[in-house]
């Protein structure tokens, strides 16, 4: 009975959202709203509809312009653009259709020829669709970027504006002439996806970095291992990934780098994590002596010199793999009860006049030093900072999860902040809906300018116990859109008074673009994160 309420309950609410909505079908566009997501920074338009170009050419120029990852980008948009498309077909001609149009080429102006892909990078652009007449360029659209990821972004925001008219059968850019400059108002824009808890082929984990891309997302922080299991390959200590699930269902090295080279065509990052002390109790199926005890399996082995090696090997090999100059090295939820009830831990920590939290303390600063002399920022939950703040090094990077009001503390101790707030940006929090995501703000209570700019930006989280490859991606999608916009567009533009009610439909535009392009995503309005619609209607509607 309890079941059969619940039904009903989410099938009445869901019904009043959309009778609210007022929505009767997808004819019924808002034409006052900009379907772009995340919306631009500056922008301008017009009334006009433009045509563009089947076999759409590219033209580069600047310094950056011959770079491969803008022409594999490229590419890969104009598939995207096209994908209804067939070109001019002597059928088309029969029946007198288009043969000429508006825009031509596509014309991309890179100024760097650098590549790195670090945090930071300049995400700029200028995009340009103008009419014809004596003010542009006939037949061109124009992008202009410092470096190819500025490019990259406004590629994506170039195949928002292409629509496909199924009456012409043509792709147009309606309300031309368009003029956009945008930049993101974060560095840091990440999703994190757990592949302990659930394995994920590999395949998998790039069709979420393609999606995060979509929304401009451009970190992939890759929690890769947990106590549930050690999936990675790891030269230096082979017997690690016996820790796997199944030896099916493991990552070589290989894996990764081909993950991070992917990642990196579309401009994103991946973080990888080592989560320590605790959170480890897989690396002891490989090897034993890892645990305090047979019995007691975690945190790590304080007590042996031989646990740090390990902890420096992985790193190590992971360093060969991850560019990113951010490293995630956890140290959350560290219970420190085996270390206390083990004799020869206990025994150590009286040698040493330690108490666990001391012992904690020491764990966490050591696994640092490790990671500072790979030339790595060490990035560490915020349970870190809440217990000992003064003694972690100053180029910490604090994640917030335990709820809001971290971030203010952490830099106004000087430390940067990447803002994670369980309540909100934790998608496996399937009761939390759109507009939450959507309305936290990670620089609530911090109003000194200098402080503000300590904040890296922010993360939702995709924790992996209940999302496996048959739902992953609708439980990252649409919400983690939600929070994509909250980072990359103006403060001023997502917290406008009647902010919501202006984002619901656009967000439930861009939710049905992730489902043209193949992604997964859920509707917006259930009440349940992730749950498929309730009754028949269209996209746009849910």
């Amino acid at each position: 009975m309890s079941t059969l309420f619940l039904i009903l309950f989410v099938f009445s609410h869901s019904l009043c959202v959309l009778q609210t909505q007022g929505l009767n079908s997808a004819d019924e566009v808002n034409d006052s709203l900009t379907y772009l997501w995340p919306l631009p920074s500056e922008f301008t338009f017009g009334n006009k509809t433009l045509s563009v170009h089947p076999q759409l050419s590219l033209v580069v120029g600047g310094n950056g312009g011959n770079s491969s990852i803008l022409r594999l980008g490229f590419d890969r948009y104009k598939a995207i653009i096209f994908k209804n498309s067939h070109g001019v077909s002597s059928f088309d001609r029969i029946r007198g259709m288009r043969l000429s149009y508006d825009v031509t080429k596509l014309k991309v102006v890179v100024h760097s020829d650098s590549e790195d892909l670090q945090l930071g990078v300049d995400e700029s652009y200028t995009l340009l669709v103008l009419k014809k007449d004596g003010q542009s360029i006939v037949g061109e659209a124009t992008i202009e970027a410092n470096t190819v990821y500025g490019a990259l972004r406004a590629l994506e925001t170039f195949s928002q504006l292409c629509t496909f008219d199924y009456g012409s059968k043509s792709v147009q850019v309606n309300r031309a002439p368009w003029s956009i400059r945008d930049s993101p108002r974060f560095a840091y824009r990440g999703l994190l996806l757990d592949t302990s808890r659930h394995y994920l082929p590999v395949d998998v984990i790039k069709q979420v970095i393609e999606s995060m891309s979509y929304a401009k997302l451009n970190v992939l922080h890759w929690h890769v291992i947990d106590r549930e299991s050690f999936p990675l390959e790891v030269p230096s200590y082979p017997k690690l990934w016996k820790g796997s699930y199944t030896k099916w269902e493991r990552y070589t090295i290989e894996d990764a780098l081909e993950i991070v080279s992917f990642a990196k065509t579309r401009g994103i990052n991946v973080m990888a994590e080592v989560d320590v002390p605790g959170h480890a109790k897989s690396w002891g199926t490989g090897y034993p002596n890892l645990w305090p005890s047979a019995s007691c399996k975690e945190p790590l082995d304080v007590s042996k010199s031989s646990t740090f090696d390990v902890v420096s090997g992985i790193l190590t090999d992971m360093r060969k793999i991850f560019p990113f100059e951010l490293f995630h090295l956890g140290g959350d939820e560290v219970n420190t009860t085996c270390w206390s009830s083990t004799r020869h831990v206990k025994q150590w920590l009286e040698q040493h006049n330690m108490t666990t939290k001391d012992a904690y303390q020491y764990f966490v600063l050591k696994a640092q030093e490790i990671a500072l002399s790979k030339n790595w920022t060490p990035v560490n939950w915020e349970e870190t900072f809440n217990t000992f703040p003064t003694k972690l090094n100053p180029k910490t990077v604090v994640h917030n999860w335990l709820g809001p009001g971290v971030c203010p503390k952490a830099v106004a101790k000087g430390f940067r902040c990447i803002f994670s707030n369980q309540g909100v940006w934790y998608l496996d929090h399937l009761h939390v809906p759109w507009e939450d995501t959507y309305n936290a703000e990670p620089l609530e209570g911090i109003n000194d300018v200098s402080l503000q700019k300590l904040v890296l930006g922010g993360e939702v989280c995709m924790w992996g116990e209940t999302a496996d490859t048959s739902n992953v991606q609708q439980t990252i999608w649409p919400r983690a859109a939600a929070a994509a916009e909250r980072l990359w567009s103006r403060r001023e533009a997502t917290s406008a008074r009647n902010g919501n009610l202006t984002a619901l439909p656009r967000l439930q535009h861009f939710r049905c673009l992730l489902n043209r392009r193949g992604v997964q995503a859920a509707p917006v309005t259930n009440l349940i994160g992730r749950s498929p619609p309730i009754w028949s209607g269209s996209c746009y509607d849910q």
